[in-house]
């Protein structure tokens, strides 16, 4: 089983990012996925999709951390640590802060579908799956998260 797990855990490194944003660390979201995952090995069915799976309990423990930190505010975001301490200085690295800017600035339901879909390659049925909704819906967010992304990022539509 371990090693199902570990050829996973760059998929789950990007969908934590996509949740966590700015705030939060997503190599603690990760972390604690695999923890409640070797926790709750008993809940897996063997010959089912690990990686939905997997990407359910971090969605869950995400959502669960929110309603958490919704009632513990412990000023995070006033921490000085948090910010640069040097500037981009390649067009490549600068480009890609726009972009994950812009991914981050999608609404969640959008930002999710976008994820699961385009970063990650899970397929549209998987993806549907893991957020509890209709294949349709996954297609739509897709397609509406796409063009937010073009106009935030400059581009023609």
């Amino acid at each position: 089983m371990s090693d199902d797990i570990l050829s996973h855990i760059p998929a789950l490194r990007l969908f934590a990012r996509s949740l966590c944003g700015r705030t939060g660390d997503p190599d603690d979201l990760v972390q604690s996925t695999l923890l409640r995952a070797i926790e709750k090995v008993h809940a897996y069915t063997p010959g089912t999709n690990m990686r939905a799976w997997l990407f359910t309990i971090m969605r869950n423990l995400f959502y669960n951390q929110c309603v958490k930190l919704a009632r513990e505010r412990p000023g995070a975001e006033d921490c000085i640590s948090g910010l640069p301490t040097t500037p981009a200085v390649q067009y490549w690295h600068v480009r890609g802060r726009e972009i994950e800017a812009a991914l981050l600035d999608l609404p969640q339901a959008y930002r999710e579908a976008v994820v699961l879909v385009l970063v990650t390659g899970e397929s549209y049925l998987m993806a549907a799956q893991i957020l509890g909704c209709d294949v349709g819906t996954i297609k739509s967010r897709i397609n509406r998260g796409r063009r937010l992304l073009q106009t935030a990022l400059g581009e023609e539509v």
